[in-house]
């Protein structure tokens, strides 16, 4: 009886141990994931991240994004022919010869996902679809998206149209740091308004329920609504190859963070988006380790027109830390050495670095907030002698002892003199 009692009690410490440790690791069922902090891009969190993939109209983020870089906004675009055939899945029933906005088409392109949108700005930009992913593919190498290949601008179900959540996080991060990229994603209705071939307006909605909706989800055993807080943007997408797909921002205390969801089922790309979000921001924090000008020290120079060189951090740092171990953070300051003029302004006189227990957290380079010259010294006096002479604790005592010597010799001629004068007057 002991025997069987102490055996319940191991195996119910070591699934207690088991539930502990692994009870801030997001349930993901989606066939791959990934989770980076948006500003500097560490990754977090990822499943299946590099597995190559179908991104649908998540596409679209690059399209919209290239659009921005090389188009005005109040730019006028002609629909052409080639824009408004062949077109399956969402669209805005654009019309050949219709005019519009190239903002009009990029709310049309990131709100209500329009595949003709896509394509008209493509044409638009590159001349062609074809021209426009070349377009696409050098961006896309360019962000480090090494694994991706883009063959049209709306995500339309294509073999060789892929990519990854690693490389969809790379594309998202860098066109989430555009203010109007940023501003179009955050919005989920919009407007636009009668053109030369509708008489009515075309009123947009977006199908990122993050941004709105109270539909219910299921999350950490409780039904809640599908609108995450602080949802930001960015994009969803869906075909029967690829599955449902989303790409989430959200900022908290002016924290963001990215996630890629690929080829879920239903909503689970929402549940699996709330894990991920739930987890990022309950497990780490964005710190800033250090703020560029901040005073380290005066650090002795040796041989400059000035005693020291201030010392200074060179740029601010931010990094990714465990929220457990925010109080944990020591800075260790590192110079190179003795330091000797002349010194420039900017010059790296050492670095800080960063730790938790023995781990780098950052590192940041030290600077010199002046400049500091070579000392000019007198024509008569050799520099060496000077440097070896005035170390040396005997040589102050010579010195005055010369001091005095002199002081008496002067006194000396001058009492002589006076008796020179007295005698020409006897």
């Amino acid at each position: 009886m002991k025997k069987c009692i102490a055996v319940i009690m191991i195996i119910l410490f070591l699934v207690n141990f088991s539930i502990n440790v692994f009870a801030d690791t997001p349930i993901v069922t989606s066939e791959a994931a990934i989770l980076i902090d948006a500003e500097t891009g560490e990754v977090l969190f990822e499943k299946n991240s590099h597995v190559s993939l179908y991104p649908a109209s998540t596409t679209k983020i690059m399209t919209g994004i290239l659009a921005i870089e090389n188009c005005d906004l109040d730019e006028e675009v002609v629909i052409p022919r080639e824009a408004t055939l062949g077109i399956e899945g969402s669209h805005i029933a654009l019309e050949p010869g219709e005019v519009l906005t190239m903002e009009n088409l990029l709310y049309a392109l990131l709100i209500e996902s329009a595949n003709d949108a896509a394509k008209a700005i493509a044409i638009h930009i590159s001349g062609s679809v074809e021209d426009f992913a070349k377009l696409m593919n050098e961006k896309a190498k360019e962000l480090g998206a090494y694994d991706t290949n883009f063959v049209n601008p709306n995500g339309l179900h294509d073999d060789n149209h892929v990519t990854t959540a690693y490389d969809l996080s790379l594309i998202t991060r860098y066109a989430m740091k555009n203010k109007v990229f940023a501003n179009i994603v955050k919005e989920y209705l919009y407007t636009i308004d009668t053109t030369n071939k509708k008489s009515e307006p075309r009123y947009l909605k977006s199908s990122n329920k993050m941004l709105y909706s109270d539909d219910e989800i299921r999350v950490d055993g409780k039904y809640i609504p599908t609108k995450y807080y602080g949802a930001i943007g960015v994009k969803t997408g869906y075909t029967p190859e690829a599955k449902n797909c989303l790409v989430t921002a959200v900022k908290r205390d002016n924290h963001t963070l990215i996630t890629v969801v690929l080829k879920a089922v239903g909503r689970n790309l929402y549940e699996d988006t709330h894990n991920l979000m739930n987890y990022g921001f309950k497990n780490f924090t964005l710190e800033n380790l250090a703020y560029k000008n901040s005073f380290i020290e005066n650090i002795n120079v040796e041989s400059g027109n000035i005693p020291f060189a201030t010392a200074v951090i060179e740029k601010d740092l931010k990094a990714i830390v465990p929220s457990s171990n925010v109080n944990n953070i020591k800075s260790l300051i590192n110079l190179n050495g003795e330091v000797k003029a002349p010194i420039t302004e900017g010059q790296v006189l050492g670095q800080v670095d960063y730790m938790i227990d023995d781990e780098l957290v950052g590192s940041v380079n030290i600077v010199s907030a002046t400049n500091v010259t070579k000392k000019t010294l007198p024509p008569t006096l050799d520099y060496a002698n000077e440097k070896f002479l005035l170390r040396k604790w005997w040589t102050w005592p010579i010195i005055l002892l010369l001091l005095v010597i002199v002081n008496l010799k002067i006194r000396q001629l001058r009492r002589r003199r006076r008796r020179q004068r007295r005698t020409m007057f006897v």
